[in-house]
């Protein structure tokens, strides 16, 4: 008996040898069926997370984003998927359980929507290995992995984060117009957040609020950082530079927007504000997608060409 898996839910035995087990009609109706318990299960932190998100486009509307993402990953692998050997694993019933006894314990216990989501990533995952085993879920551990950048920050880390980064892009914004007002004629003093440009005309003030704070940026740079990593990288560790890559850089062209901010208040007040103040945000959002190629670009070349493997197996 020894190597022998059992198909889930569809019957039948698979040997030890056996290279595929192809998922039965009985089966793709058994996997909709939990499916439909599975939302059933976590309707309720669905539903809540729509209605922040929508309420915060600004910051989470990347969020409706991610779950098109896994999909396209998985249908990236759709075939080598079919051909894995499924069958019950049941080492994967702990994560299962563990998943929704935290769910319960952070909706009931110690209410925490960001910790209900991974909870419910952490059971899906779970469900995922137990009912299709470890050679399917090789293809669908990234993902389910991917579906973390869909799980809104906690409002005490975000406003932990925020503070941090506002004094982060004050202080900085501060050393670059010092810079550039040496050489164009112009002093900048700062208090706190709040940065003071003194040019020929009337002091202007900027004041680096929490929209100022960039923690939009890194939100937005996390989430591309993912994407560019996973569709553009050969290997983990490039995936993981990239990812350690994304904060800098949105810290640092926070740090550039808001100096930008503070020279188009020597020329214009209301160049710094309203719609002036979030266009600049977007466009700075481009070469920040230029730096994460030219970064993929670097380490691609790093290493020397592997020899090609077959699609499917992870590098």
């Amino acid at each position: 008996m020894s190597g022998v898996i059992m198909n889930p839910v569809g019957g039948g035995v698979v040997g030890a040898g056996s290279s595929r087990a192809a998922p039965t009609t009985r089966t793709w109706i058994a996997l909709g069926f939990v499916g439909v318990l599975f939302v059933g299960l976590f309707f309720r932190w669905l539903w809540t997370q729509h209605k922040l998100s929508w309420d915060a486009l600004d910051d989470w509307g990347h969020v409706y984003l991610i779950p098109f993402v896994s999909w396209y990953l998985i249908r990236q692998n759709w075939r080598e998927l079919l051909q894995a050997r499924m069958g019950t694993f049941w080492p994967g019933l702990a994560p299962f359980v563990l998943g929704i006894v935290s769910y319960f314990f952070f909706v009931v216990g110690v209410p925490n929507h960001m910790s209900q989501g991974f909870a419910l990533i952490l059971t899906l995952a779970g469900a995922t290995l137990l009912l299709l085993g470890p050679g399917a879920f090789r293809y669908l551990f990234l993902p389910i992995a991917f579906l973390v950048f869909s799980v809104q920050i906690s409002p005490q880390i975000m406003a932990t984060v925020t503070f941090q980064l506002q004094l982060i892009a004050s202080k900085g914004a501060e050393v670059l117009l010092a810079v550039i007002g040496s050489m164009a004629g112009f002093a900048v003093t700062r208090d706190g957040n709040l940065l003071e440009v003194i040019g020929s005309g009337p002091p202007q003030r900027l004041n680096v609020a929490e929209a100022c704070s960039g923690m939009r940026m890194v939100i937005a740079f996390l989430a591309l950082a993912a994407i560019v990593a996973v569709f553009s990288c050969r290997y983990w560790w490039q995936r993981g530079a990239i990812m350690l890559l994304a904060m800098p850089v949105a810290v640092l062209l926070n740090v550039i927007r808001v100096a930008v901010l503070g020279l188009l208040t020597l020329v214009n007040v209301h160049l710094a504000q309203g719609n002036a103040h979030m266009l600049i945000g977007m466009v700075l959002l481009v070469p920040g997608l230029f730096l994460f190629l030219g970064a993929v670009w670097a380490l691609n070349h790093a290493v020397a060409d592997a020899p090609s493997t077959a699609k499917g197996k992870p590098s």
